[in-house]
């Protein structure tokens, strides 16, 4: 008899807690709670150590993209853990809908959930591509606004928490304020504020301004940019702590913010049409989509930059820096965003850059660590390491390989 997958039905919405796996830490508790705020019932999952991966690899083939294994093995260990209800409990995933195996974890999630016993665990899918119909979470204009806002927000919070915290004098003062925001933005989803476009534009001023006042002495850093798969790069879970590990050696962390991701996922639409035709309604629509946030994010940048802080450029720049190294047509994965960002961060004051990537995705090979040559002949004091992460990896080899990276970074800077 073929086994049929619970879908996530909208009634479940006030009965279900829904787990999600933690990414990008600070932007998904801000869009957990946009969620609650239009009555959903969430929870983002912070359990990591070895048993999650052990549990990863138990229920998921070895030779499977590296994130599925920490995500499956996430969620197994939380309902694991007797700390849900099982008959209330709903998992959360997303799907980008393109050519990487990330658009295929929900199958594989699936089939783990019903190998360890849990198969009767409703899966929610969140995906823009129309994928899996029957069970994705239904996203009213609204909400769809509040977690783009959330998104915004939280990479705003990020940026300046990273530019402040390592010149900060008194210890803790980034990260104090990046908790008392949070508050406050958890509040305006709550209370349905200051998610609208014109709204948020005045809120980026006065969170930098509240940033700038950090008392801090600016000594010279070794600075440096983090890019890769999408889940790799943010994930402390799947990074091995990265951006911690990095802050430990002194360095100040740029990490491009998570709504590059979207703009990359919304331009593509554009891409896929001009190189091989389609409606061209679905063309304007993805045009007009990603002027509103590009438009939104160059507010953002605006509002830092107008302080001294460092701010990307406008994506619309960004989908102009691949040009004479890679096609906009390279665009499974991270594809050519990968390859945009590198150049951005090397142009924006960091040359010094972690390309993260799980062993064996062929996209990020290519779109990272096969263009290292090309930019580095461009950028001649690039100074690029491509780090591989998969359960066999051991974490000294990868922040000894960061080290020689860093090594070489401080005589540049010395030289400098």
């Amino acid at each position: 008899m073929q086994y049929l997958a619970p879908g996530f039905t909208d009634e479940m919405r006030s009965t279900h807690t829904i787990l999600i796996p933690n990414m990008a830490p600070t932007q998904f508790h801000l869009i957990k709670h946009a969620f609650e705020s239009e009555g959903y019932r969430m929870e983002v999952l912070d359990n990591a150590g070895s048993e999650v991966c052990q549990l990863g690899l138990k229920y998921v083939h070895n030779d499977t993209c590296y994130p599925a294994l920490l995500v499956i093995g996430q969620f197994l260990d939380a309902l694991n853990s007797g700390a849900y209800d099982l008959e209330h409990t709903a998992l959360m995933i997303t799907q980008t809908g393109g050519g990487c195996r990330a658009s295929n974890y929900i199958k594989l999630l699936r089939k783990a959930l019903v190998k360890a016993g849990y198969g009767n665990i409703p899966v929610a899918s969140l995906n823009p591509s129309g994928l899996e119909k029957d069970s994705s979470l239904k996203l009213s204009p609204r909400l769809m606004e509040k977690i783009l806002a959330c998104v915004e927000y939280g990479d705003e919070l990020a940026a300046l928490r990273n530019q402040v915290k390592p010149y900060e004098i008194h210890p803790g003062d980034a990260d104090a304020l990046v908790k008392k925001w949070s508050a406050i933005i958890e509040g305006w989803m709550k209370n349905n504020e200051n998610y609208s476009i014109p709204a948020m534009k005045g809120q980026f001023k006065k969170i930098a301004e509240d940033f700038s006042h950090i008392p801090v002495v600016k000594t010279p850093k070794v600075k440096v940019g983090v890019v890769g798969e999408i889940y790799v790069k943010f994930s402390p879970l799947g990074n091995n702590h990265l951006q911690e590990f990095l802050e430990s050696q002194d360095c100040e962390v740029n990490l491009p913010g998570l709504m590059g991701f979207i703009e990359y996922c919304v331009a593509n639409f554009n891409i896929d049409i001009k190189l091989y035709g389609g409606s061209f309604l679905v063309e304007k629509g993805a045009a007009a989509l990603l002027s509103v946030l590009d438009n939104i994010g160059c507010a953002m940048s605006k509002a830092l930059r107008d302080l001294g802080f460092h701010a990307p450029q406008s994506f619309k720049e960004l989908m102009k820096m691949p040009e004479g190294i890679l096609s906009l047509g390279v665009k499974m994965g991270e594809g050519w965003l990968l390859t945009a960002e590198m150049i951005e961060l090397i142009e924006g004051g960091y040359p010094n850059i972690v390309c993260a990537q799980p062993f064996g995705c062929l996209p990020n090979h290519i779109a990272g660590k096969g263009v290292v040559n090309k930019i580095r002949q461009r950028f001649p004091g690039a100074n690029i390491t491509a780090i591989d992460y998969d359960p066999g990896a051991s974490r000294v080899n990868q922040e000894n390989r960061i080290k020689l990276m860093l090594a070489v970074a401080r005589e540049n800077l010395a030289a400098a």
